[in-house]
């Protein structure tokens, strides 16, 4: 199996998952081909005896009748607590892999709120206290060049530890970046959170992966991450285009009243009262 697989390419190796940008998201596709070759090692064994039993008890004349067996215990328990065994195992390592994921570091390096729209995305940088209003993405239908310069786009520093702090403006919409290998829905009046290590340089396509309304399949934008000094000139940059502060929940579809607005996390202090 191990040679077979080294003869193959990386999209083979890794299951055919999208190539992993985060560290959780190596974590994810080792994990995905682990459990591949375990399914198939377990399929192998039982087609095997499936087509062992099948040849040799076959009926070998007209009058030849094979050793009829009402139970066998021995076989019987195996075929039981095996399997049983296999899952928990199964279960214990996909809970473990996913509180891993869902892991919250006390200090992120960047913390960025994602605020989902009919049918776009904002991006407010908490602790560089600037922003990014999206808006949604043009030339889908009508063949126009340029859709990519059109998505908002969310800038992030490699080799950092970046915090997602995700709400919805109207309805209930999906973060998800493909090659994360994660994705958390927004919901309005709730936030979600969860947390990424950037590995890899580059520009990566993400999506909202809850069905929204009619221009749903329009709702894009994508992650650039780059090096340190790009980032910090983009934020720079952002602020040189008066994008500086928070934009809020007063630009929500059913605007929440002071009691109702969610607890956002320690890690954004006071600046969701300020909004």
């Amino acid at each position: 199996m191990a040679l077979l697989l080294a003869g193959c390419g990386e999209t083979v190796q890794r299951g055919w998952m999208p190539e992993p940008v985060t560290e959780a998201a190596n974590d994810v596709a080792t994990y995905w081909v682990e459990i591949w070759i375990l399914a198939l090692v377990i399929g192998v064994l039982t087609w095997g005896l499936i087509l062992w039993s099948i040849f040799a008890y076959r009926r070998k004349s007209d009058d030849f009748v094979p050793s009829q067996f009402r139970y066998h215990v021995p076989i019987e328990i195996m075929y039981t607590v095996v399997p049983i065994f296999i899952v928990a195992a199964i279960f214990g390592t996909t809970v473990q892999l996913q509180n891993d994921m869902l892991r919250v570091d006390d200090d992120p390096d960047v913390v960025v709120n994602v605020a989902g729209k009919k049918w776009s995305w904002d991006f407010n940088y908490v602790n560089e206290d600037v922003y990014i209003e999206g808006v949604q993405a043009a030339g889908l239908h009508d063949g126009e060049e340029g859709l990519p310069e059109t998505l908002p786009t969310l800038v992030l520093p490699v080799d950092s530890r970046v915090e997602f702090v995700l709400t919805s403006r109207d309805v209930i919409h999906s973060f998800w970046v493909p090659q994360f290998l994660q994705k958390l829905d927004m919901v309005p009046g709730r936030v979600n959170i969860f947390q990424v290590t950037t590995t890899e340089e580059g520009t990566f396509q993400g999506k909202c992966a809850e069905l929204c309304g009619a221009y749903h399949a329009q709702m894009l934008f994508q992650v650039q991450v780059v090096s340190q000094d790009e980032y910090d000139a983009h934020i720079e940059g952002l602020r040189a285009a008066g994008k500086t502060g928070q934009l809020g929940h007063d630009l929500d579809q059913y605007p929440l009243q002071d009691d109702q607005l969610p607890k956002l996390p320690a890690s954004l202090g006071r600046q969701e009262g300020d909004r």
